[in-house]
C-alpha cells in the first residue's frame, strides 16, 4: 500500500466483493471449465435434477490436448476406392491411451442397426495399462425432428431390448424421479440392462454421492435409489423414457415390423434452445451463394 495506493485499494475492493459472494449476498455465477473432466460440483438434489447447475461437455481444443499432453499421431488418408466395401471391413487407426498416453490401437466399424440406420462402433484397446474404452456415433445426419421414446418395463424380458443412445439423447424414469442428461455416458449401443448398469456404475463413481466426501444421509438416500434402480431390472414396473432433438437414438422394437404395445415414439418440433446446442441455428443450408453481379 505504501508502494501503489492504487493497486492496493483495487486488492481491497476485488477481496471485499469476494466476501460478500461468500456471505451470497446477491446471485452470482461459479464457471468451473476442466479440460481433463476430472472436476466436479455437488448437486445437493442427487439423484434428483439440480436446476441451477448446468454441465456441458465439448471437444478439447488443440492447443488444450497439447497442454494436456494428448497429442494424437496423424493418420495417413486411405485413397478412395470405388471397389472396396468397407462396410464389411473393421478399420484399425493409431491413437494414444487416454489413461496411460501409451501407444494404442483403435477399432472402428460401421453397423447396420434393423428397422433404424447405420452407426459408428469405436473401440479402443491399451496393452500397456489395459484400459479399454467403446464409443458409439450416429452414422447418419441430425434429423428434421426429435424423437421421445417411451417404454412401459413390464417383463424383465425388456431388459434384453437392444438400445442405441447416441451422445445428444436424455434418459429420464419419472418413478424414481431420476434424469440423466444430455452427453453423460456419450454414446452407447447396449442393451436396457447394460444402460441400467452404466447408470447404477455412473452414480457409484460420483465422489460427492458414495465416496469419502459423502453424508450418512445423502450416501443412505443414494443406496435406497440404486435398490430402486435394480428393481427395475424385473421386480417393479416404470417407465423408461428417451429424449433425443438429434433424432439418432433407437429402441429396439421386439415386434418388428409389427407395433409393439409398450413401446412409443414421438416426433416433435425443436424448440430454439434444443438447436442451439445442436448447432442448427448458426447453419445456412440455402441461400448462402453470392448473387451475381448485374451486367449493364
Amino acid at each position: 500500500q505504501a508502494t501503489d495506493k492504487e493497486v492496493a485499494r483495487k486488492i481491497d475492493e476485488f477481496i471485499g466483493k469476494l466476501r460478500q459472494l461468500k456471505e451470497v449476498n446477491s446471485p452470482f455465477t461459479f464457471i468451473l471449465d476442466d479440460p481433463s473432466g476430472n472436476s466436479f460440483v455437488e448437486n445437493p438434489r442427487a439423484p434428483q435434477r439440480d436446476e441451477a447447475l448446468l454441465v456441458t461437455h465439448y471437444r478439447r481444443s488443440p492447443q488444450q490436448c497439447a497442454l494436456l499432453g494428448l497429442q494424437g499421431e496423424e493418420v495417413d488418408a486411405k485413397p478412395p476406392d470405388a471397389a472396396e466395401d468397407l462396410r464389411d471391413e473393421v478399420l484399425q487407426f493409431n491413437t494414444n491411451c487416454p489413461e496411460c498416453n501409451a501407444p494404442a490401437s483403435t477399432n472402428m466399424k460401421l453397423v447396420q442397426i434393423p428397422h433404424f440406420k447405420e452407426v459408428i462402433i469405436m473401440a479402443t484397446n491399451c496393452d500397456s495399462c489395459g484400459h479399454r474404452t467403446n464409443e458409439v456415433k450416429s452414422g447418419g445426419a441430425i434429423e428434421p425432428q426429435g424423437t421421445r421414446i417411451t417404454l412401459r418395463i413390464t417383463d424383465p424380458s425388456d431388459m434384453t431390448r437392444d438400445i442405441l443412445k447416441s451422445e445428444t439423447c436424455s434418459v429420464e424414469i419419472p418413478e424414481l424421479e431420476f434424469e440423466l442428461g444430455m452427453g453423460a455416458l456419450g454414446g452407447k449401443f447396449t442393451t436396457l440392462e447394460g444402460l441400467l448398469k452404466d447408470i447404477r456404475d455412473l452414480v457409484e463413481k460420483n465422489p460427492f454421492t458414495l465416496g469419502d466426501s459423502s453424508t450418512p444421509s445423502r450416501t443412505g438416500k443414494l443406496q435406497e435409489f440404486i435398490g430402486k434402480l435394480q428393481d427395475v431390472k424385473g421386480k417393479t414396473q416404470a417407465h423408461f423414457i428417451m429424449d433425443d432433438p438429434a433424432g439418432n437414438s433407437y429402441l429396439q422394437n421386439v415386434y418388428a415390423p409389427e407395433e409393439d404395445p409398450e413401446l412409443s415414439v414421438q416426433r416433435y418440433e425443436r424448440s430454439f434452445e434444443q438447436n442451439e446446442e445442436l448447432g442448427l441455428n448458426d447453419m445456412k443450408t440455402e441461400g448462402y451463394e453470392p448473387e451475381p453481379a448485374s451486367g449493364r
